[in-house]
């Protein structure tokens, strides 16, 4: 058995895995499984560039990598910092225009280490975030937009006090960083974090050879769809990359050897703030998992047609980066857990669902706003197509029936019911994800 086995599964055992998700669970098109450990780099790969391609996935095969792009944005904060040309707790506004007005709570500023903690106060997306086009969401949201809506903004709780994973925050990081360096965020990105890591397969901006190698995006469905731009709030989520140019990272992370980045990798992982009571840690960017041998800094993404995911295990001197080119509820995610430690069980195929023919014109009593909890709430809404939710912070889905009371979402694998009250419309409704079952009473 060699020392690469011994760490982790076989070549034949993660093959196997990636056969029985892909062909038989219908759960992805295209998947590359990479691990990287003391005897080498080893990449698995199964499936398909799209799902009427028969190009092969490889190492070298391009994906969105969405929020994996965190750690990055934050790899470029540690490596100003370094120079000397920001600070961790410089405010926000030091880097905005002063015509923007950066909310503040109980005589505090939003920092930099706030927006890279996702401790802001700030929420996930703004609330003027209302896309033309749900399938390239992020394509038509400004910098004016972003402007407008934190001059108008009310903190609804005490900076650092409590995490709340924002992609606006991340993207509005991003484009501060940007401002103080007097340049573009994927020009900085690219002259200060990934050409010193010699990632020539990883940009924003993909070049004509890399789209050449870019994969096909598909929905759960296992249908094409369209790539995503993030223009304005780039630093959350806007990269493309390998598996082998991942492994960089990884190296760099590893390796430890004296460097501006290995120095910034430190100061990304100095300032530790909770998540909740029993999650992981958030550092900045990075989400810190376990304790002593078998803590992992780890951080997975998500665009409308990819899913990634990506670990590293320091004292174990191990890492695991997983691409897809679908975006299925299962993926990468539990594949690469279970490469890292066989104890984590791998998830089995979400349960099939019949779309039943109902009569469109109930969709009227569904129609409203349901609080789940005080800064959480699901809009239902409707038009001639079908019925839609859409979450606080978050874009909007179809929801599909599987009868008159009790509809299912494709793009992840949660479902929501209805209470209906004597007048025959929608009191309350349930939304059952995670195997949990949340109450949200119409407002």
């Amino acid at each position: 058995m060699t020392a690469h086995a011994s760490l982790f599964p076989s070549e034949a055992e993660i093959s196997q895995i990636l056969v029985e998700r892909i062909d038989r669970q219908q759960q992805g098109v295209g998947m590359v499984i990479g691990t990287f450990g003391p005897a080498g780099r080893q990449v698995v790969a199964h499936g398909r560039f799209g799902a009427f391609h028969t190009r092969p996935v490889d190492g070298d095969t391009v994906f969105e990598i969405g929020s994996i792009t965190k750690v990055f944005t934050t790899l470029l904060l540690g490596e100003m910092v370094g120079r000397g040309e920001v600070a961790l707790d410089d405010p926000l506004a030091r880097y905005l225009p002063a015509s923007v007005t950066v909310p503040t709570r109980a005589g505090r500023q939003i920092t930099l280490t706030d927006l890279a903690t996702h401790t802001s106060g700030l929420p996930r997306l703004p609330d003027n975030f209302a896309p033309d086009d749900d399938e390239n969401p992020y394509a038509d949201y400004t910098v004016e937009q972003m402007y407008d809506f934190l001059s108008a903004y009310q903190l609804p709780r005490d900076i650092g006090d409590h995490y709340e994973y924002s992609n606006l925050g991340m993207g509005l990081l991003g484009h501060a960083l940007a401002r103080a360096a007097g340049m573009e965020f994927a020009t900085l990105l690219h002259q200060r974090v990934l050409a010193p890591l010699r990632m020539t397969s990883t940009a924003i901006d993909a070049t004509p050879e890399m789209q050449a190698r870019l994969a096909l995006g598909h929905d759960a469905d296992l249908m094409p769809v369209a790539n995503w731009d993030l223009p304005t709030l780039a630093g959350a989520g806007a990269l493309k990359s390998t598996v082998d140019d991942l492994f960089k990272l990884i190296e760099m992370v590893l390796e430890g050897r004296p460097s501006q980045l290995a120095r910034a990798l430190e100061t990304t992982l100095s300032i530790r703030r909770p998540t909740d009571d029993s999650g992981p840690e958030t550092a900045l960017g990075w989400l810190v998992s376990g304790d002593g041998d078998n803590q992992a800094i780890l951080h997975d993404g998500g665009t409308g047609g990819y899913r990634s995911f990506l670990a590293i295990m320091p004292a174990k001197r191990i890492g695991v980066v997983g691409l897809s080119n679908t975006a299925t509820e299962i993926g990468v995610n539990d594949i690469c857990a279970h490469i890292l430690d066989r104890d984590n069980p791998l998830l089995p195929a979400p349960r099939k669902r019949v779309v039943a023919r109902i009569d469109p014109n109930l969709h009227d009593r569904y129609v409203g706003i349901y609080r789940l909890a005080p800064s959480f709430e699901i809009a239902i809404t409707r038009d001639a197509e079908g019925l839609f939710a859409q979450a606080t912070g978050q874009g909007r889905h179809e929801i599909f029936p599987e009868n008159d009371r009790q509809f299912f979402l494709k793009i992840v694998d949660a479902q929501i019911s209805f209470d209906i009250g004597p007048d025959g419309r929608a009191t309350a409704l349930t939304l059952h994800q995670n195997g949990r079952n949340t109450l949200g009473p119409r407002v």
